[in-house]
């Protein structure tokens, strides 16, 4: 069967190096139990291999021209429309018990559709092939360049590793950048916090960057002030210099919790 020509409208890029697929396939170990869901299977270069594990497999597919190569495949269901308009409450219906997400996500829609997975659902892992420079940033440790407001809301959920670059070479169209496999694992335990006050706290402090946390939290800084001196900051410190942790903590004394 002809190959499909990517869209450029759909930021369609083609992983076509099979070590690197069966190596995102194999970073998730699944029950029979277990769902597994692909964003964005296209001919279903990584999908051949996911659906020789022992679950489910559900995928969601924009691109109608891809119905000949999916439906090929078995132990599949595919739901062809956007994935990011879609109600997540629909995988309820799988009755399943964990949920498994692998893509390989499109740069510039990769941060919403992340937010959407983990505002409706919170899976057991990610595996995600992303652009290397959006990697950096999703890994990201305090006082680094690429650690910012996003690193921290995804580290009140998961612990974060690259597992492994790509080069560009590896795709067809080859893009401009290369790109790399990051995994998300939930944590056993997550903060019970207001997660849409504890999003707009951490907004704020990295709202200007290069400016003092004092700066950017004004009269909330007040409230936080004293503790920041207990934990060693200085009033000149900034957003990127502290830690999830630092946040939430920070976060607990400015709302009383």
């Amino acid at each position: 069967m002809k190959s499909v020509k990517a869209k450029k409208s759909l930021g369609q890029n083609f992983l076509k190096d099979e070590t690197i697929l069966k190596k995102i396939a194999d970073l998730v170990t699944v029950t029979k139990d277990d769902l597994l869901l692909e964003i964005g299977p296209g001919m279903g270069a990584l999908t051949k291999y996911l659906v020789l594990k022992d679950c489910p497999v559900l995928a969601y597919e924009i691109d109608l021209r891809m119905k000949p190569y999916l439906e090929k495949l078995p132990n599949l269901e595919v739901i062809y429309q956007d994935f990011l308009t879609n109600d997540l409450a629909n995988l309820k219906a799988f009755n399943y018990h964990q949920l498994f997400v692998v893509a390989n996500i499109p740069y510039y829609i990769t941060t919403p559709i992340i937010d959407h997975l983990i505002k409706n659902i919170i899976p057991t892992k990610m595996v995600l092939l992303v652009q290397k420079e959006v990697a950096l940033r999703f890994a990201a440790h305090p006082k680094s360049h690429d650690y910012g407001f996003f690193t921290v809301f995804l580290n009140h959920y998961f612990e974060i590793k690259i597992e492994g670059e790509v080069l560009a070479k590896c795709f067809e169209p080859v893009p401009n950048v290369d790109s790399a496999i990051v995994s998300f694992t939930k944590k056993a335990n997550i903060e019970k916090i207001n997660i849409d006050d504890f999003e707009k706290f951490v907004k704020k402090a990295f709202r200007q960057k290069r400016k003092t946390l004092k700066n950017n939290l004004q009269d909330d800084y007040l409230v936080i002030a004293s503790e920041l001196q207990k934990m060693g900051f200085s009033d000149n410190v900034r957003a990127e210099e502290l830690s999830y942790e630092n946040f939430v903590h920070l976060f607990k004394i400015l709302f009383k919790l």
